[in-house]
């Protein structure tokens, strides 16, 4: 953990875009960790790995299939991101998609900057097995 925990009412103050942009980073580092680890090598096949994991259509499809498992206080963070208007989506994926990838993001951020490490690592880990 390189930010100390924040005080959640703090947190929840912020914008949920912003916490999507934490949770984006996050989560890039998180699949990077996980795809150098897997044992190949070479930079350009790690790095098309990871971008299979981290772009706005995987992000929804993992929302989708995290959400049931979401607490009440992630899916609140979940919901006003999703429902947050944003000036531009990614080009290549629906506006759905980037909605709820937004979403999944926000959570992640969240979860971050909270200092809730463990609950983050249980919800990766749900997602490999889901």
């Amino acid at each position: 953990m390189i930010v100390s925990p924040q005080d959640k009412n703090k947190i929840k103050q912020m914008n949920p875009l912003v916490l999507a942009f934490v949770g984006d980073g996050v989560e890039t580092l998180f699949v990077r960790a996980k795809v150098a680890l897997s044992g190949d090598a070479k930079a350009n096949a790690l790095h098309k790995k990871a971008s299979a994991e981290v772009n706005a259509h995987a992000q929804s499809e993992q929302a989708e299939r995290v959400l049931p498992y979401l607490t009440e206080e992630e899916k609140d963070v979940f919901l006003r991101a999703r429902n947050s208007k944003s000036r531009h989506h990614a080009k290549n994926f629906s506006v759905t998609d980037y909605r709820r990838a937004s979403g999944w993001e926000a959570v992640i951020g969240y979860l971050y900057l909270t200092g809730e490490i463990d609950r983050l690592k249980e919800l990766f880990e749900l997602m490999e097995k889901i």
